[in-house]
């Protein structure tokens, strides 16, 4: 079941006003050039995360072992490649 969201605290974050929305900037704009770069997040994965050094396939496995995965919950996709790496060191 998924976590209820935190109350929300309408003092410490308000509504905005008509005001408020004519006033607003671009964060571009406003901060420096590294900073708003960092707001600004690129749709896709990050550059230079793991392109090279790994190879999308597709592999149909038996039931139980994909249900034995799961059952440890999110990241049974990277425990499964852990498995398989350490299987494929020690045949090397």
């Amino acid at each position: 079941m998924p976590k209820p969201p935190p109350p929300a605290d309408f003092d410490e974050n308000p509504l905005w006003t008509e005001e408020d929305f004519a006033r607003a900037r671009p964060a571009d704009g406003v901060h420096p050039h590294p900073i708003a770069a960092a707001l600004v997040r690129k749709p896709g994965r990050p550059v230079g995360t793991l392109r090279s050094e790994r190879q999308q396939v597709s592999l149909r496995l038996p039931r139980d072992v994909i249900d034995h995965f799961k059952a440890g919950g999110p990241g049974w996709q990277t425990r499964a490649v852990a498995v398989l790496e350490r299987e494929a060191r020690k045949k090397r």
